[in-house]
């Protein structure tokens, strides 16, 4: 196997606060700038070949890095590419953004990625959680992905992923070390006003319920538990029937909009936000949300789960 990346390109004790959408966390102690989609393919393979821990990062909208920094190598994929074609079938490299896809996707006339509006993030992020809203995820639309995987580039079937609720492989605890490059999806032709239409309804509400400080977005999963939702009396019908419980709905009524811990709050506006008001630092997110799940679990005996992942060195946290 022949690798081309010049080392002297990967970076060291590079800051990732500026690169998260919660401007909070240390160093990574590797880092480069993937501009290409051979060049992510490439930090990738060296990692691989050397058994470096890696990281993609697209732009930093799911995750919160220890203030101690992140000891491996983090990859930011900037390749953002999309092949859009009028029978339905796409191609994206998964550094493009989220929304773009959305909008290059619409513009051609297919539908499906309407609830992608106001969503922060790349497609590779949203791949790795599986992000969705209103009842529909990624993954439904997904025929294949090319990955580096175990020294090699090649195309895998979506099955790979082992997607489900806001989950997927790449986020269980010791995750293979797999890159994902781009993808394949087929879109149900639509037609452009009703797409559109749909969409600037979903980022109506999104605009009226989101903070405008700097957030993870959503930082918890809904609960998905029908005999639960049911028990709850101020619960809408459409949420008791589909079996799913808001997060937001659950800190909201434990009380909880407005907690703070040093400079992270849990948003007014929307509390499944967890809001830097500008000085917080990792550490105060993190026990923020600790401090969240605990109260929501004393109040409704049930747990949250984190959508955003703590990368890095957590050794030293302790929760309050």
């Amino acid at each position: 196997m022949t690798i081309s990346l010049d080392p002297a390109r990967i970076e060291r004790n590079r800051s990732l606060r500026s690169l998260t959408t919660l401007r909070a966390g240390g160093p990574a102690e590797r880092f480069f700038a993937a501009t290409t989609l051979d060049d992510l393919a490439e930090a990738a393979l060296l990692a691989q070949s050397l058994d470096w821990r890696t990281t993609v990062l697209g732009s930093g909208s799911n995750v919160l890095p220890s203030d101690q920094g992140v000891p491996w190598f983090v990859v930011l994929n900037q390749a953002s590419r999309i092949d859009v074609r009028r029978d339905g079938e796409v191609v994206a490299e998964c550094g493009c953004l989220f929304q773009e896809l959305f909008l290059k996707t619409a513009q051609a006339g297919l539908g499906g990625l309407e609830f992608a509006v106001g969503i922060p993030g790349t497609l590779g992020g949203a791949l790795v959680s599986n992000a969705g809203a209103y009842r529909s995820n990624v993954s439904e639309f997904l025929t294949a992905l090319e990955i580096v995987h175990q020294g090699e580039r090649m195309w895998v079937d979506p099955e790979f992923m082992e997607f489900s609720y806001r989950d997927s492989i790449l986020r269980r605890d010791d995750p293979p070390a797999v890159a994902l490059l781009r993808v394949r999806l087929l879109m149900p032709v639509r037609d452009r006003k009703s797409i559109f239409d749909e969409a600037r309804e979903y980022q109506r509400q999104r605009i009226s319920k989101q903070p405008p400080q700097a957030s993870a977005g959503s930082f918890f999963k809904n609960v998905t538990d029908r005999r639960f939702a049911e028990s709850l009396a101020e619960l809408p019908e459409k949420l008791k029937e589909a079996g799913v419980v808001p997060a937001g709905f659950l800190i909201e009524r434990a009380g909880l909009p407005g907690l703070r811990v040093g400079g992270a709050a849990v948003a007014r506006k929307h509390a499944n936000f967890i809001v830097n008001t500008g000085r917080a630092t990792a550490t105060d997110i993190r026990q923020l949300a600790g401090l969240v799940k605990r109260r929501v679990a004393q109040t409704f005996e049930v747990d949250l789960e984190e959508e955003v992942l703590y990368l890095g060195d957590w050794s030293g946290y302790a929760g309050i």
